[in-house]
């Protein structure tokens, strides 16, 4: 077997572990969603059938809206979180075989981009649960992780191959790997702050302040983080690909359509970071700002290469 053909194995295998994953946290999301629609008039009803006080406040069925709603993971979950590490392992594994393959870093397409882009946001999940609780994700993260590989493997495959000429440099390794991790950190984040404007929404429903402990700022919390980790990375992707620029086409920037989008990215997260230091931006609005910058980035990555010609357009496809 060769290393190309042992890295395609490799990448399936990850897909197969992530796909089973991702069951496991549908499960446990779908019993967590049951139990919040349910649970708390079951309570209701069991405390009135038992001649007990019942508080008349909050969701209006009879119990005390709980602030926190953050269970220790089942054991669905932990096998879930054990298969998205096993399947990060495979999915690592494959990219350095197809990297030794290559005999170059693994991102010279597309499909290169998008297998290991998909590491760098199970990497950036498996380091969000080690700092916060945030399991609830899991099913999210792990679906956009499969479509991204599912792309990969159908529509963006192309097989190992030498480097066109422009991309044959040191830089490839530093400018683009920059942005691979950025590109991980933003996903989370990206998810994390589509999550807080649903549970936002859901405690202001029931009636919940905002104070300490709630879930819906532990998500914002993970959102501001992820950026602020990874606004820097972007930036240094940014200025490294100006300085390659000047060295391939003599001159920095020529707003070509890819570093024009790189910059509305920038633009994007640059406004998160600001709504965040100014207290009438936070919360809602600066959440709505992350999701821009994910969506621009997004553009950056499909739309750029596969339907807007530029100097940027190394598909491969």
């Amino acid at each position: 077997m060769t290393l190309a053909a042992l890295s395609d194995d490799l990448v399936g295998a990850s897909i197969a572990v992530y796909a089973v994953a991702f069951v496991l946290y549908a499960v446990s999301l779908s019993r967590t969603v049951i139990d919040r629609r349910f649970g708390a008039r079951t309570r209701a009803l069991s405390a009135a059938s038992t001649g007990q006080p019942v508080l008349q406040v909050g969701d209006g069925l009879g119990v005390q809206p709980e602030p926190q709603y953050v269970p220790a993971p089942g054991r669905l979950v932990r096998i879930a979180g054990a298969l998205v590490a096993l399947g990060f392992t495979f999915n690592v594994a494959g990219v350095v075989a197809r990297g030794l393959a290559a005999e170059r870093a693994p991102w010279g397409n597309m499909y290169e981009f998008a297998i290991v882009g998909a590491a760098a946001i199970v990497g950036a999940y498996l380091l969000a649960l080690r700092l916060y609780r945030v399991e609830s994700l899991g099913v999210w993260v792990v679906g956009v992780v499969l479509v991204v590989l599912g792309c990969a493997v159908t529509v963006l495959y192309t097989s190992v191959d030498a480097l066109i000429p422009v991309l044959n440099s040191y830089w490839l390794a530093i400018h683009v790997g920059a942005a691979i991790v950025a590109g991980g950190a933003f996903t989370v984040a990206a998810v994390a702050s589509g999550g807080f404007l649903i549970e936002r929404r859901r405690e202001r429903r029931r009636g919940v302040t905002n104070s300490e402990g709630l879930r819906s700022e532990t998500l914002e919390r993970l959102s501001y983080g992820m950026i602020v980790f990874a606004f820097p990375v972007w930036t240094f992707a940014v200025i490294a690909g100006a300085v390659w620029a000047e060295a391939a086409w003599g001159r920095y920037w020529g707003w070509d359509p890819k570093e024009t989008w790189a910059f509305i990215t920038w633009v994007f997260y640059a406004a998160y970071l600001h709504a965040q230091s100014t207290a009438g931006w936070r919360g809602v609005r600066a959440a709505w700002f992350s999701l821009l910058g994910y969506a621009a980035f997004l553009f950056n990555f499909i739309g750029v290469n596969m339907w807007v010609g530029g100097l940027h357009s190394y598909a491969g496809v």
